[in-house]
This record gives C-alpha cells, structure tokens and sequence, in this order.
C-alpha cells in the first residue's frame, strides 16, 4: 500500500486520477448507467445520503426517506452540496444567499443537501 502523496504521484505517472480508477470509478459508471443519484440530508448530529432516480421531483425524493414525507410534502430547504463544503455551515450558505426554497415540481440535483418541511 502506498502512501496517500506516493499513490497521487504513481497514478498521475499513468495518466489517471484517483477519482478515474478503482472502486470510485465503478460506482460512477454504475450510478450513470442506472440512471441514479445521491442527495443528501444533514442535521446536527447526523449527516445521510440517500440514492435516487435522476428527474426525480422533491417529493418523491422525500418519499425515499419515508411515505409520510412524500404524502405531506410542503418545500424543501436546498443549497449544493460545494456551497456548503465552500461556506462550512447553513446558516453561511443561507446569508450568502444561496439557500433555496423549493416546491412540489423541484427536480432534484446531484449533490443537493436538503432540509424537507
């Protein structure tokens, strides 16, 4: 096993980066070929991500955490997932003004980090 700057260097030798090989690249082309993709929802204690089609609405994309969610879906609290790795916090994301309020008909991104009400 190499280590984390050796690994970097030997693969950039052959011309790939570790996001282009191994199991991460698996994954990618799988999801692709499936036609999935990951959103995510965060809390002070816990952070999940939960798999879905791609042209799914937000609530059917609730509706994967639970039935209830999708039934009585109002909007969802939504920023990026790079605005939020960018700003560090939501409450930097929302006074950037960059944390959205979306309806019933929001197409879900990949990497979306949403809030649902």
């Amino acid at each position: 096993e190499l280590e984390a700057e050796d690994k970097t260097e030997f693969l950039e030798s052959l011309g790939v980066t570790i996001e282009d090989c191994g199991l991460r690249a698996l994954v990618r082309e799988a999801y692709d070929i499936l036609n999935l993709q990951t959103y995510f929802t965060s809390g002070p204690t816990e952070t999940k991500a939960w798999t879905i089609r791609k042209g799914w609405t937000a609530p059917k994309a609730a509706g994967v955490i639970h039935g209830d969610f999708e039934r009585g879906f109002i909007r969802a609290e939504t920023m990026s997932y790079d605005d939020l790795a960018l700003y560090k916090s939501e409450s930097e994301v929302k006074g950037k003004g960059l944390l959205r309020s979306e309806g019933k008909e929001y197409v879900v991104k990949e990497g979306d980090v949403m809030l649902f009400r």
